[in-house]
């Protein structure tokens, strides 16, 4: 009897391969001072939607070479969850633990550009206090993985629909 392939099986192996290149991304980012850099930042969707693609290929592969729609959107939806766990539980230690001042400097940023499109100091304070109350670790984690879920959901939708391969009806 054949072993049939599993999506929990393969979106565990690529959620944490994905995760793990995603944390090795961001540890250099932060390291080289670019943490704030946003262009260089939308590169962690390009590693996101690499894991993605090879684990539906890999998928497919193991299954006969057929995946059918659901199976796909299914496996990256599960990748795109085990990631974002794993990167977000990253993100709380290292700002816990490695880098404490890394919030700190995204406010002083986040500050820094309000002040550059003329916002009054009471518009400012506002903000920043809103801010504040969002940074907590719990909401932060929350925001972090429903966030990759999220896109992961959308670039599933989308690369599913490429990479599908259904059995024929008759075969």
């Amino acid at each position: 009897m054949e072993e049939q392939a599993s999506t929990a099986r393969t979106a565990l192996k690529y959620g944490i391969l994905t995760s793990a290149a995603i944390m090795i991304f961001t540890t250099i980012l932060n390291v080289s001072g670019q943490s704030q850099n946003k262009w260089l930042a939308l590169f962690a969707y390009v590693i996101m939607i690499v894991g993605i693609v090879l684990a539906m290929k890999e998928f497919r592969e193991s299954n006969k070479g057929y995946m059918t729609y659901g199976e796909g959107l299914g496996l990256g939806s599960l990748v795109s969850g085990i990631l974002g766990f794993l990167a977000s539980m990253f993100a709380m230690v290292y700002i816990r633990f490695i880098d404490p001042t890394i919030m700190t400097q995204t406010l002083n940023k986040a500050r820094a550009d309000m002040e550059a499109q003329g916002m009054d100091d009471a518009q400012i304070d506002k903000y920043m206090e809103i801010s504040q109350k969002f940074s907590s670790p719990g909401f932060m984690f929350a925001a972090g993985v429903f966030g990759y879920l999220f896109m992961g959901f959308i670039f599933s939708l989308i690369i599913a629909a490429i990479i599908r391969r259904e059995k024929a009806v008759f075969e």
